[in-house]
């Protein structure tokens, strides 16, 4: 297959029938990736390792991070034409992000340990190296799937610790609410809250609730983000819709943790053993399907705002 060149393809005279073979990349461009590729997994590979030992133990926390760099890729794909358009050119100025990346690399590893700013050195260097090599032209398109891989970086257990205890009362107190709806609608059961615990009073039986760290939903936050930042770059084109549905993505993430919590006080009524093990895990993956069709709904209506505007012009 050849393909005819023409002025914005550039000068050399294989570009055109080059990047025909490979798509994204000419022969020598992917050999080119594959030699940065490595040489930042050198440079970075403590961090590496220590991300894929924090994702490994604790799957249902930062198990999401394998899946971050996938769909930064699917992003890339998905404007590969655009992108094969695009002639790179090399943008000194970018060399900028790349220092500033690897000396905040070295200070946060030698003189402040820190796994988080480690992993925002890490996608400075990247950004820095997509810019350097290829130019503004194709930054345009690359900013936003380099941006995402923040998502995989484990948050701070300092940050978590703080966040983590605001859930917790969020989650009893909100599930504490619900559940004394049903009791005032009739349901036979009774029910108190103290600080984060919930006691479920039930025919003279006293079954206590522990809203521990477990439950305080941040691992739901936290994931749910993520996908809705998927959600986000792919489904929305306006970048006002973009925001908006970042910033709902942790209500709705929130609000669905407190119906969890609600759910496992409904269950105890039956079965007190259901609100533990892995039944609790179990329900507390089900309720994640809802709030995915919760926030597409909000996707959807934020489309249909937007055509309601494009058809009143």
């Amino acid at each position: 297959m050849t393909r005819v060149q023409t002025p914005a393809q550039g000068t050399g005279g294989t570009a055109g029938a080059e990047r025909s073979v490979l798509g994204l990349f000419t022969p020598s461009g992917a050999l080119m990736a594959g030699a940065v590729l490595l040489a930042l997994t050198g440079l970075f590979y403590r961090w590496l390792l220590q991300q894929n030992a924090f994702s490994s133990h604790a799957v249902e926390d930062w198990g999401h991070a394998y899946v971050i760099p996938l769909i930064s890729g699917y992003m890339i794909w998905l404007r590969k034409e655009e992108l094969a358009r695009i002639f790179p050119r090399v943008f000194w100025p970018g060399l900028m992000p790349i220092g500033l990346g690897l000396v905040c690399y070295a200070f946060f590893t030698l003189l402040l340990p820190n796994h988080m700013l480690q992993g925002a050195a890490f996608v400075i260097t990247v950004f820095g190296v997509a810019l350097t090599l290829l130019g503004t032209s194709a930054m345009r398109i690359l900013f936003l799937p380099i941006a995402y891989l923040v998502f995989a970086i484990t948050i701070s257990e300092q940050i978590m610790i703080e966040l983590t205890f605001r859930l917790q009362l969020i989650a009893s107190e909100g599930a504490f609410i619900i559940l004394e709806l049903g009791s005032a609608m009739g349901l036979p059961y009774g029910v108190n809250i103290e600080g984060n615990q919930l006691e479920i009073l039930v025919g003279g039986e006293s079954h206590m609730m522990n809203v521990a760290e477990a439950c305080s939903g941040m691992r739901m936050v936290v994931a749910f983000v993520a996908l809705a930042g998927a959600v986000a770059l792919l489904g929305a084109k306006e970048w006002w819709q973009r925001l908006a549905l970042l910033a709902l993505s942790v209500p709705v993430a929130v609000f669905m943790n407190v119906v969890r919590v609600a759910v496992l006080g409904f269950v105890t009524l039956f079965n007190p053993d259901l609100a533990t093990g892995d039944s609790h895990t179990l329900i507390g993956t089900l309720l994640l399907l809802p709030a995915l069709g919760l926030y597409m709904l909000i996707v959807w209506v934020l489309n249909r705002i937007v055509r309601t505007q494009e058809r009143s012009k």
